[in-house]
């Protein structure tokens, strides 16, 4: 899966997917992480890293995390966000928002007409969105790639 640089802030840098690629790599369907079956050894079947992880090419778009501020949903500095922006916003989904002028990735809460940015990380405090805010729903994460 290739992917094209977009741009590089300071909070997220993002790129683009490049879906017109089919790479098929080998899946074992199942591991155990009890005893194992000799029966399932060697059971593979294609996957395309696009068709699995991307639903909506032309409105999804990677992007790398940068700091701590998520750690506590397991978004840690330098995971890979894909971000699907043809997903509608709600209660409890994590977004990549856009707030007077800075991207910053947090999980929404929404109540009684009023909206906050939520953070996994005890150290920093919610982001309650007012009329006064310069404020975007950019998009909706829909899965993390991590190094291991």
């Amino acid at each position: 899966m290739k992917a094209r640089k977009i741009t590089n802030l300071n909070t997220l840098t993002f790129y683009s997917p490049d879906t017109s690629s089919h790479i098929e790599i080998p899946l074992i369907e199942t591991i155990k992480a009890g005893f194992p079956s000799p029966a399932d050894d060697f059971i593979e079947v294609p996957l395309d890293l696009n068709k699995a992880l991307i639903k909506n090419p032309s409105a999804t778009f990677f992007a790398r995390v940068v700091g701590n501020s998520m750690q506590d949903a397991n978004i840690d500095h330098g995971d890979i966000l894909i971000i699907d922006r043809s997903i509608k916003p709600s209660d409890g989904k994590i977004a990549v928002c856009f707030v007077d002028g800075e991207f910053t990735v947090k999980r929404l809460h929404i109540k009684n007409n009023e909206c906050y940015l939520m953070p996994a990380n005890s150290n920093f405090k919610p982001i309650k969105i007012t009329s006064d805010n310069n404020f975007i729903i950019w998009g909706i994460v829909t899965h993390i790639i991590k190094a291991v």
